[in-house]
Parts: C-alpha cells; sequence; structure tokens
C-alpha cells in the first residue's frame, strides 16, 4: 500500500483511510440489523444516552471532535428527530443537546448489535485489534502530555538551521542506497539487472572490488546517495547518484559529487566517467560544472541501457597551474 510507504508523513491518511472502513463496516451492520442510526451518529448519541443533556463544549471534549463538527452533528441529528437543543436551566445563555424520546428509542434495542460488534472486531483483528487499542490510548495520552504541532516545528527549526554532510557507506545506511536510486530509477526509466545487482549487495557490487559509497545527511535524515566504481586499475566510475526530490537545492548533489571527486584524487586514480541521459538536463550541467567533459558517443560496452551521454572528468587547470 502506497500510504504506508510515506511512514509517518501519512499517518493522518492512514488513520483516515483505516477509520472509514470501521465507519463502512458499522453503518453495513446498523442497516442488517435494521438500526435507525449511522456509525458517525453513534459517539454523540451514546455520550448524552449514558450522561445526559450536556453541552456542545462538554460532547467535543468528552468524545475529542471539534466544537464545530459536534455542532454540525446536532444540527443533522435534530432533523433527523433524534436530538434537540434546550436552553441550559443553569445558563440560559447556554443550549444543552439531549436525545429526543426517538433517540433513546434507536439506541435502546441495540444491544445485540454493539455486542456482536465487539466480538466480530475481536474474531476479525485478533490480537492485532488488542494492540491497536492499546496502541490508539498510548497515542491519545502522549498527544496530551507533548503537543504534536509544537514537536514538528522545533524539528522544522532545528533542520533548517542544519547543513548537509557527507558520510562514508555504514550498513545502518544500506536501505537508503537502494530507495534513494530505485525512486529516480523508477519514475524516469527502469531498474536495470545491473542497477538491481548494485542497489541490492552494495558491499559485494561496490566496496569488495575498491569502491566507495558516500550519503549526503541533513540532520539524521539521508536524502542523497553517490557510489564510486572501481572499474579497472586507476579507472573509477561515478555512479548511482541519486537526492531525494524533496530536498533539491540544499546542494546535496554538489557536495556529493565533490565527495566522490575527492575520493578519486585520493586514491590516485587516472581516469573518471559516468554514463547517463540526456533527458536529466540539472544534472548533466551539475556535471559539466564539475569538470566532466560530454563525448561524442556513447560509452564502448555501455553498462546501461539508459545510457545515451558518456562524459569524462577533465577539469580545466588554471592559469597558474604548474608554475
Amino acid at each position: 500500500m502506497y500510504l504506508s510507504s510515506l511512514s509517518e508523513l501519512a499517518l493522518g491518511s492512514r488513520l483516515k483511510a483505516l477509520s472509514d472502513r470501521f465507519y463502512a463496516a458499522a453503518d453495513e451492520v446498523y442497516r442488517a440489523s435494521g438500526a435507525g442510526i449511522e456509525s458517525r451518529w453513534f459517539p454523540v448519541m451514546r455520550f448524552l444516552w449514558e450522561r445526559g443533556p450536556a453541552t456542545v463544549t462538554e460532547v467535543a471534549a468528552a468524545i475529542g471532535q471539534t466544537h464545530s463538527a459536534v455542532s454540525q452533528l446536532a444540527d443533522r441529528l435534530a432533523r433527523a428527530g433524534l436530538l434537540k437543543r434546550r436552553s441550559d436551566p443553569g445558563d440560559g445563555r447556554r443550549s444543552l443537546l439531549a436525545l429526543t424520546d426517538k433517540g433513546c428509542r434507536s439506541l435502546a434495542g441495540l444491544g445485540t448489535t454493539w455486542a456482536a460488534i465487539r466480538q466480530g472486531v475481536r474474531d476479525s483483528l485478533g490480537h492485532e485489534g488488542e494492540n491497536l487499542l492499546q496502541a490508539v490510548q498510548a497515542c491519545e495520552r502522549a498527544l496530551d502530555e507533548r503537543p504534536i504541532v509544537e514537536r514538528i516545528l522545533a524539528r522544522h527549526a532545528t533542520l533548517k538551521r542544519s547543513k548537509v554532510e557527507i558520510v562514508p557507506f555504514e550498513p545502518s545506511l544500506r536501505e537508503h542506497f537502494h530507495a534513494l536510486n530505485a525512486h529516480w530509477l523508477t519514475k524516469h526509466f527502469v531498474i536495470e539487472p545491473l542497477d538491481e545487482k548494485v542497489l541490492r549487495h552494495p558491499e559485494q557490487a561496490v566496496l569488495a572490488p575498491g569502491g566507495a559509497i558516500f550519503f549526503a545527511r541533513l540532520g539524521e535524515v539521508v536524502i542523497g546517495t553517490c557510489a564510486l566504481l572501481h572499474e579497472a586499475p586507476g579507472v573509477y566510475e561515478l555512479s548511482k547518484m541519486g537526492v531525494d526530490e524533496a530536498f533539491r537545492g540544499l546542494g546535496a548533489g554538489r557536495l556529493l559529487l565533490e565527495a566522490a571527486i575527492a575520493e578519486f584524487h585520493r586514491r590516485g586514480g587516472h581516469t573518471l566517467f559516468l554514463e547517463s541521459n540526456s533527458s536529466l538536463k540539472p544534472a548533466l550541467h551539475m556535471y559539466e560544472r564539475a569538470g566532466f567533459v560530454l563525448q561524442p558517443t556513447i560509452r564502448p560496452g555501455s553498462h546501461y541501457a539508459r545510457a545515451d551521454v558518456y562524459m569524462i572528468y577533465a577539469p580545466k587547470k588554471s592559469a597558474t597551474s604548474g608554475r
């Protein structure tokens, strides 16, 4: 499922989708049993049925919904004849929500339906259902104790102050090497067999033959990667450059490229090349600025079906070089 791949970013959407599934199931059960209510009415009606008349504010606080949402639902229930608004005897400025006789009757015969829902949910979800209820309760407590917006904004401020750093490969980062490259390859081309081999087994395919892998990290977030492949004595290939598009503009690609070139020089290499595709204009411009020169033909024995660009690193010497 796509949303699950987004993890915390889509938590609200995932819970909404899950909520909709539970609402739909309950509505189907209510219809089958001849009940005169809908699942989304249940929290308000059940609260008023158990606790008696209450203000919109009290109901909203009790069931965890906004004042506006409860007020709108109350209007809908009133039109259905299930609820009425009446003045608060203790404070004429306030109105109370109360179930009508029709509303009370609609709930009074639902004992077997509610028992069946409880038991059916347990049958369907099993142990995972118990864990879910406990997790929901724990999340509710955590949100009350540690407001989430404040935490997110604090993290955002920290990240905005952070600088991109380049770090070498370590096993804990392996999944990012695959994920970052697989994302752009799938979006623009296809993952070829050689890609799969390198991305799935970077230690064996890149590091063991004498290559290197670098990652761009912003705080704790890995936002880019690239590899330096050892092709032959003194010959290296710049490959598997991928930067999360959501973090473009931070200079991660340039810093990765600089790190790979520096490693190439440190190892005493004499030839550094890359293969790319002419549709990747921004990347090609970056390579050119770093000193890569476009070759007139594709590389003999090219590694990739998508490659129609062949570039070799040949930086221009400054006017004072050699003096």
